[in-house]
């Protein structure tokens, strides 16, 4: 009996040592200061998408997920500030605060002030 299973047509990671080694390699060459920065901005993106800020998706909304984000993005930055320096640090932080900012617009019942996403890591946001 033949199998009409696809899976031949799925690529298959290469998971050789030499592969390994490689991406090691690659992953050694990126400074800290980029991939701190580049998961914060993945971060800022998706809380946008789940706070309906995306031209692609306006109607999108899931505030849980957009919480969720902010959260760890909040986190990633406090963690993170000292490491990056100030020119990377502040547009960075200002895009958390805007982030914050559009979640307490969008919730039906907005947080108190110091319990919002991100806010047990930056303190109260205010306009």
């Amino acid at each position: 009996m033949t199998n009409s299973s696809h899976s031949d047509d799925i690529p298959r990671p290469d998971l050789s040592p030499a592969s390994g080694q490689q991406q090691s390699r690659d992953i050694a060459d990126v400074p800290a200061v980029e991939l701190i920065s580049t998961t914060a901005v993945h971060l800022m993106s998706a809380a946008a998408v789940h706070l309906g800020l995306s031209e692609d998706l306006p109607d999108h909304r899931d505030l849980d997920e957009a919480r969720s984000l902010i959260d760890s993005l909040a986190g990633l930055l406090t963690a993170g500030t000292p490491h990056l320096g100030h020119h990377h640090a502040a547009p960075l932080r200002d895009g958390l605060k805007s982030l914050q900012l559009a979640f307490r617009e969008a919730s039906p019942i907005p947080d108190a002030p110091g319990d919002g996403p991100g806010e047990k890591f930056t303190g109260p946001v205010h306009r």
